[in-house]
Order: C-alpha cells, then sequence, then structure tokens
C-alpha cells in the first residue's frame, strides 16, 4: 500500500508523513543531497534528523526504484521533489537542450513508478505540489515544474491514499 503526501513549501507534508508511520520502526530514505557549502541546507536536513524517531533507519540508496523494488516494512521517502532534482542534475538536463538526457529523467521516473506499484512495503512518499504556483519564469524552472508534475500524477495512481497539506491542513484527495 503506498500513500502520496503532496504539499508547497512549509505546508507540513514532511511532519505530516512522519506521522504516519510507527515509531517504533520504520526506514527513512532520505533524498536530499549534502551540499557541504551550504550551511542553511545543511540545517534544514538536521531539523529533519533530529525529529526522527531514534528507531528509524535512514538510508540515502543511489537506486531509488531499485530499493523500493526490495524493501519491505514501513518506508518514508522524504521527498521525491529532491530526488527528481539530483536526477535531473546528474542528466544535465537543466536548459533542455539534452533530449536524450530528458528521455533518460523520463525512464528513471517511469522505473520509479513502476517500482511503488510492485513495492510490498507500506510506502509513504512525499513530495511537493508544485502545479498550484505561477508559471516559472525559466526555462529550467518549467522543466522542472513539468517533470514532478507528471511524476506526482503517474504515482497518485498508483496509491491508494494520496493526501495534500495546505497550511499544515491535510486534506485527504483519496
Amino acid at each position: 500500500m503506498a500513500t502520496l503526501v503532496l504539499g508547497g513549501a512549509r505546508s507540513g507534508k514532511s511532519a505530516h508523513a512522519e506521522g504516519l508511520m510507527p515509531s517504533e520502526h520504520a526506514t527513512y530514505v532520505a533524498t536530499a543531497r549534502v551540499d557541504p557549502g551550504d550551511g542553511e541546507w545543511a540545517a534544514r536536513i538536521a531539523a529533519h534528523v533530529a525529529r526522527r524517531p531514534s528507531g528509524w533507519r535512514t538510508v540515502e540508496p543511489a537506486d531509488l526504484a531499485g530499493f523500493l523494488a526490495e524493501v519491505t516494512g514501513p518506508v518514508i521517502v522524504d521527498d521525491l521533489a529532491t530526488w527528481l532534482a539530483g536526477v535531473m542534475d546528474d542528466r544535465g538536463v537543466w536548459d533542455g537542450s539534452d533530449e536524450g538526457g530528458l528521455d533518460d529523467v523520463r525512464r528513471e521516473c517511469g522505473r520509479l513508478v513502476g517500482a511503488v506499484g510492485a513495492s510490498a512495503a507500506e510506502l509513504v512518499l512525499v513530495s511537493a505540489e508544485v502545479g498550484l504556483g505561477v508559471v516559472p519564469a525559466t526555462r529550467s524552472g518549467r522543466l522542472f515544474r513539468d517533470q514532478l508534475g507528471m511524476l506526482n500524477a503517474s504515482l497518485a495512481e498508483r496509491c491508494v491514499e494520496v493526501v495534500l497539506l495546505v497550511a499544515g491542513i491535510p486534506l485527504r484527495l483519496r
């Protein structure tokens, strides 16, 4: 069974998703990449780490789809927007000129969606909802918004529950 928790920046989506997990044991899949030169980003990551129960195991798999295909038990993935940004970084697609790289991004998203659909684990997936804001002014911003929107929609099709957090309030969509 999979649950998708969507929300905007500072909507409370991560805390809500964490509250769906058992406190005694769960696997927390961290997708953020640490940048040693960015103290503010490191502080955000540390705040997430500090609020996790001590019984949780944290993993940072290089192959998220492969990991989800094999893992069992309760698992939270936080978050897919950060994961997608990393995939897009790795493929160098931000200027939109490399269609082959963008095809690779789409294939990787497809692998992830397939793994979620086939997973035996109790999954809680966290992702940013990017479809409610203004159209980004840059090509890279529009590209990211479009890719994440498509990923979220594909995942929502495979999830039993979909929740949108707005101003800290969970709205059950399914």
